[in-house]
C-alpha cells in the first residue's frame, strides 16, 4: 500500500537537496588538490592516484538506476538517511585509509551512499511541490552544486596545506550529521508500490560500465595491457548483451527506443565524446601546478578556481545565445572552442604569468557551462512524457561514465607518455602532449553537434514576435 505524506511540505525542505547536492560536489572537487599530498602520505607516485577518484565516479554511475526502485520499495526517508549515513562512515573510512587499496574501498563505500543522495532528494522534492512552485524550490536548492566546485579546490588546498588531507573526508561528517537531522524533522516519507526493476538489464548495463572503466585504468598501469584488453572485450560482450536483452523486454532498464529519438541519440553521444577532454582536466590540472610546477596546494587550488566560478556567471547568457544561433551552431563551435582551449593548455608553463592561467581557466569554465548545460537540455528535448524518467536516468548515467572514462583516459595518455623514451621522461612534456590529444578529441567530437539540424531545439527557445 502506497504511504504518502500528504502534509504541506516544510518551506525547508529544499536545504535537503541543497545539503545533499554541496556534499557531493565538495567531495568530487576537495580531493583534486590533495591528491599529491596524499599519494606521498600513501607511499605511492601522484600520477597513480585516479583510481581514488574513478571509484568514486563509477560507483555512482553503476548505483544511480537503482534510486528510484529503492525509494519505492523503502520511502524516501528511510532510504536518504540510510544513504546518509553510509557516505559518512565512507568519509571516516577514506580519512583512516593507510594504503591506497583500502582508500580506493572506502570511496566505493562512499559512492553507495552518495548515489542515492542527490536523486532521492530530487525525488522527493518533486513529489512534495506543485509544478508551479517546483522550478523556484529547485533553482535554489541547486545554487550549492555551483558553489561546491569553487570553494572545493580552495578549501582542499588549506587543508593539506595548514591540517592534513585526512579532514578533506572527516570534513563531512559534520556536513552529514546536520544532514540526518534535518532529515530526522523535516523529510516528507514518500512510499509507493515497487515498480518492476530490470535487474538482469540493470547487472548487465553495470557490467559493461564497470569493465570499460578498468579497461582505460589497468592500462594506464606498465604491463598490464593484456589484462586491459580482456576487459575491454567483457565490457562490450556485455554490451551487446544487455541490447540483445533490451530488445526482447518491453520494460528494459534503458528502452532502445530512447536512441531512435534523434536528439536524445546525439546528445547522449556527444554529452560522453566531448565530456572526455573536460572531465580529465580535474585531475590533470592540480598535478600539473603542483608536480610540474611546484606550485603549493593553496596556490593551486585557486587557479583552479575561475573554472567553476566562470560557469556560474557565463549560465544567463547560455538562452540569449541558443536564440541567436540555435543548438547546432551554438554546440558546435562552443565544442571547437573548448577543444583550441584545452590543447592551448600545452603552451603554459612554470615561467607564465598566473594572471593569463586564471584567465584562460576563467575563459575554459565560462565555455565549459555553456556546453553542458546545452547538451543536457538537447538530449531530453524531444523526449515523450513516458520517456522522461529513463532518458533523464541514463543522461545522470552517461555523465558519471564520462567522468570516469575522461580521468582514466587522462591518467592513462600522462603515465604513458611519461614512461616514454622519446620525450626523455619529462613530466611536462607529457603533460602537453597530454592536453594536446585531449583537446583534439573534443574538437573532433563538435562532428557529433554539426549532426543537428538547424531547427533542432526550437521547442526550448524563446521565439521574438
Amino acid at each position: 500500500m502506497a504511504t504518502i505524506n500528504s502534509s504541506k511540505p516544510s518551506r525547508f525542505l529544499p536545504i535537503l537537496l541543497a545539503i545533499a547536492i554541496f556534499m557531493q560536489q565538495l567531495d568530487a572537487t576537495i580531493l583534486n588538490t590533495a591528491l599529491p599530498s596524499m599519494a606521498a602520505d600513501l607511499g605511492q607516485s601522484p600520477l597513480n592516484m585516479q583510481s581514488a577518484i574513478i571509484a568514486y565516479a563509477l560507483t555512482l554511475a553503476i548505483l544511480m538506476p537503482l534510486s528510484g526502485f529503492l525509494s519505492d520499495k523503502l520511502g524516501t526517508r528511510k532510504l536518504f538517511m540510510g544513504s546518509m549515513v553510509i557516505f559518512v562512515i565512507g568519509s571516516v573510512l577514506c580519512a583512516a585509509s593507510s594504503n591506497l587499496a583500502l582508500l580506493v574501498l572506502a570511496r566505493i563505500i562512499q559512492g553507495l551512499g552518495g548515489a542515492m543522495l542527490t536523486p532521492v532528494a530530487r525525488l522527493t522534492m518533486m513529489q512534495a511541490y506543485d509544478r508551479s512552485k517546483l522550478i523556484t524550490v529547485m533553482n535554489y536548492a541547486i545554487m550549492p552544486a555551483l558553489i561546491g566546485p569553487v570553494l572545493g579546490p580552495i578549501i582542499g588546498g588549506y587543508l593539506v596545506v595548514y591540517t592534513s588531507w585526512h579532514w578533506i573526508f572527516l570534513l563531512n561528517v559534520p556536513i552529514g550529521l546536520l544532514g540526518l537531522l534535518v532529515t530526522w524533522y523535516i523529510m516528507p516519507n514518500f512510499n509507493r508500490p515497487a515498480n518492476y526493476f530490470d535487474g538482469l538489464g540493470f547487472f548487465l548495463f553495470s557490467a559493461s560500465a564497470f569493465c570499460m572503466t578498468l579497461t582505460f585504468e589497468t592500462m594506464s598501469h606498465a604491463n598490464n595491457m593484456l589484462f586491459g584488453c580482456m576487459m575491454a572485450i567483457a565490457g562490450i560482450g556485455a554490451l551487446i548483451a544487455y541490447l540483445a536483452h533490451a530488445r526482447q523486454n518491453n520494460r528494459a532498464l534503458y528502452p532502445p527506443h530512447l536512441i531512435l529519438v534523434r536528439t536524445f541519440r546525439l546528445g547522449l553521444a556527444g554529452n560522453l565524446v566531448s565530456r572526455l577532454g573536460m572531465s580529465a582536466l580535474p585531475l590533470l590540472l592540480p598535478l600539473l601546478f603542483q608536480v610540474a610546477f611546484n606550485y603549493d596546494a593553496v596556490n593551486s587550488g585557486w587557479l583552479l578556481m575561475p573554472l567553476a566560478l566562470a560557469a556560474i556567471f557565463a549560465k544567463p547568457f547560455l538562452k540569449p545565445l541558443m536564440n541567436h544561433f540555435g543548438y547546432r551552431n551554438t554546440l558546435a563551435w562552443n565544442t571547437r572552442i573548448i577543444g583550441i582551449l584545452i590543447m592551448s593548455l600545452a603552451l603554459i608553463s612554470a615561467s607564465t604569468p598566473q594572471w593569463l592561467i586564471l584567465m584562460h581557466l576563467c575563459i575554459l569554465g565560462a565555455c565549459n557551462s555553456l556546453q553542458f548545460t546545452g547538451m543536457n537540455t538537447i538530449t531530453l528535448a524531444d523526449l515523450r512524457p513516458n520517456q522522461i524518467s529513463s532518458g533523464t536516468s541514463l543522461m545522470a548515467v552517461n555523465q558519471q561514465l564520462a567522468l570516469s572514462f575522461g580521468i582514466a583516459i587522462g591518467a592513462l595518455l600522462l603515465q604513458s607518455f611519461t614512461r616514454a623514451s622519446f620525450i626523455n621522461h619529462n613530466i611536462t612534456t607529457a603533460f602537453r602532449i597530454t592536453f594536446i590529444i585531449l583537446g583534439l578529441c573534443t574538437l573532433l567530437s563538435s562532428w557529433i553537434f554539426a549532426r543537428l539540424h538547424p531547427t533542432d531545439g526550437e521547442n526550448l527557445l524563446t521565439k521574438k514576435k
